[in-house]
């Protein structure tokens, strides 16, 4: 996937007469590996899109832990979206894993899609709904599942970046220990 637009509206988009709008409104930047976006407490978050690369959310606590809410690979888009509705400084810190390249844009920029061009917002509507499903799932597996359980869920979640990102972020994405996640890799390695 490209761009942002070919998410939300495929093709159709492409073929509308205002594309060229749209993609001014889009910034294209390239990041290098380990440069932070975003911090805790910063006003005016803005949203990424990954076109390649690795993006990482993640909030430290009053100890100084991090800990992982998401992973952006490609196609996928991350920011703190409550921040932006309420108007609120920033909860969720954005960092880069790996050397990418990311459309940046305001929330604003989808209000303009949907107010402007209609046409999109069924199609766009749809993707929004699978992330928030993506994300029900994973706050309802932190509350009830296993470990293991919730390891296998991230593997079908995030199905290439395993092997992208050290394994004490995939354990702070599940909530465990590194040393829990190694004993829970050797037990599927084992089956």
């Amino acid at each position: 996937m490209n761009s942002i637009l070919q998410l939300f509206a495929g093709k159709a988009i492409a073929e509308h007469n205002s594309f060229a709008e749209l993609q001014n409104k889009i910034q294209t930047k390239r990041f290098l590996k380990g440069e932070i976006l975003q911090y805790q407490g910063d006003r005016l978050a803005n949203a990424y899109f990954v076109k390649s690369g690795l993006l990482r959310s993640y909030v430290i606590d009053k100890k100084g832990k991090e800990h992982t809410f998401m992973f952006a690979p490609e196609g996928w888009i991350i920011s703190d979206i409550s921040s932006q509705f309420s108007d609120e400084t920033s909860n969720l810190m954005i960092d880069v894993l790996e050397n990418s390249e990311v459309e940046v844009f305001s929330i604003q920029f989808f209000s303009n899609i949907f107010h402007h061009y209609p046409e999109f917002s069924q199609e766009s509507a749809l993707i929004l709904m699978k992330r928030v499903a993506t994300l029900q799932k994973r706050v309802i597996m932190l509350m009830s599942a296993t470990a293991a359980e919730r390891y296998e869920h991230f593997l079908q979640t995030y199905p290439n970046i395993a092997q992208r990102v050290p394994q004490k972020m995939i354990a702070s994405y599940l909530g465990i220990t590194p040393e829990a996640l190694s004993t829970i890799r050797g037990n599927l390695f084992k089956k």
